[in-house]
């Protein structure tokens, strides 16, 4: 299951994503957390500390060995140099899997460990030096959004995104890319701008939406947020002690969080679970391919000098039962 907490800068979506991860952990479920934000926060977040988090190995830098790895022998990219963040799987490509040991896995996850249970951490990179007023960050989630298109992913196996703050997310594809999206909304005027937003952007692609509410801290924030998200509202999360001592690099063990918040973490789990059953492996096939064709018309066919719809094969639909070749 694929799952991405989206929210306002602030909102605590890096927190929301990080708990997240630590109950699946805790429910020993397969989990590989990705953290595509621009700040690069939620390494810490799951417990490492500034050099650790320092060493996370860039996606971005291993760009070319992930194309190389997925083109595999697909006859219509001659090239890895003609891939782009849009590229769709076909027959030939490989495809990647959550518990899986490949090439890519190896170069660009890092396992972290959660009490005991290990979860796979991978980062996008922070902005460098050289790319500073020369670079779009999207060229560096391109990465992820290659390998999501890749990626084959079960019931009870999570894939878990930390997003980009507020609607940047839309400056892609890869908003559609996902079984459940959980934005984390404050009981702000602000908070529910970048809902109302999210939530229009998202409905011709029917992008499944949930909204935690976070920082609620009394009827009046409640009440708030039902009034203005509606049925969207799942569940609320109020002030935790655990989160500040973790914040403060200090976390106890995760069995100790606050019951209210291990019930809403449950309720995340039961959610993205239940959206199992509405998956639909074509219409997720077609988005991939109108978005790529949309990219190679906008830019990629200028960039790459080839003509990239060509990349598309109209027989290949990505799924569970998806065969892909096995690595040299």
């Amino acid at each position: 299951m694929k799952i991405a907490f989206v929210g306002k800068g602030g909102s605590g979506k890096t927190t929301l994503s990080s708990l997240f991860i630590r109950h699946l952990a805790a429910s020993r479920v397969p989990v590989i957390a990705v953290d595509a934000d621009i700040n690069q926060h939620l390494g810490p977040a799951l417990g490492l500390d500034e050099t650790e988090a320092a060493g996370l190995p860039a996606m971005g830098a291993h760009l070319p060995l992930i194309k190389d790895y997925l083109r595999g022998s697909n006859p219509r990219i001659p090239s890895s140099e003609s891939m782009i963040k849009t590229t769709p799987p076909g027959e030939g490509s490989r495809l990647l899997r959550v518990g899986e040991t490949n090439p890519v896995y190896d170069a660009c996850v890092r396992t972290v460990d959660l009490d005991g249970s290990a979860v796979r951490l991978m980062a996008t990179g922070p902005f460098t030096e050289s790319d500073l007023g020369v670079a779009c960050y999207h060229s560096k989630v391109g990465a992820v959004e290659l390998c999501l298109n890749h990626l084959v992913d079960g019931r009870e196996e999570y894939v878990v995104v930390d997003m980009t703050a507020g609607s940047d997310s839309f400056a892609s594809g890869m908003f559609t890319r996902f079984d459940m999206t959980f934005l984390v909304a404050e009981p702000t005027r602000k908070g529910i701008a970048v809902y109302r937003q999210y939530k229009e952007y998202a409905r011709d692609f029917g992008v499944p939406l949930k909204v935690v509410g976070n920082k609620v801290q009394g009827p009046e924030d409640l009440a708030f947020l039902r009034e203005e998200t509606g049925d969207d509202l799942l569940v609320t999360v109020g002030h935790s002690d655990w989160v500040r001592a973790m914040e403060k690099g200090r976390p106890a063990r995760f069995d100790r969080l606050e019951e209210g918040n291990r019930q809403a973490l449950a309720t995340l789990h039961r959610t993205a679970d239940a959206a199992y059953g509405r998956r639909d492996w074509e219409r997720y096939t077609r988005q991939m391919v109108h978005f790529h064709l949309k990219n190679a018309e906008s830019w990629g066919n200028a960039k790459t000098g080839v003509d990239l719809a060509a990349q598309v094969d109209p027989s290949f639909v990505l799924s569970e039962g998806a065969v892909a070749p096995q690595p040299a």
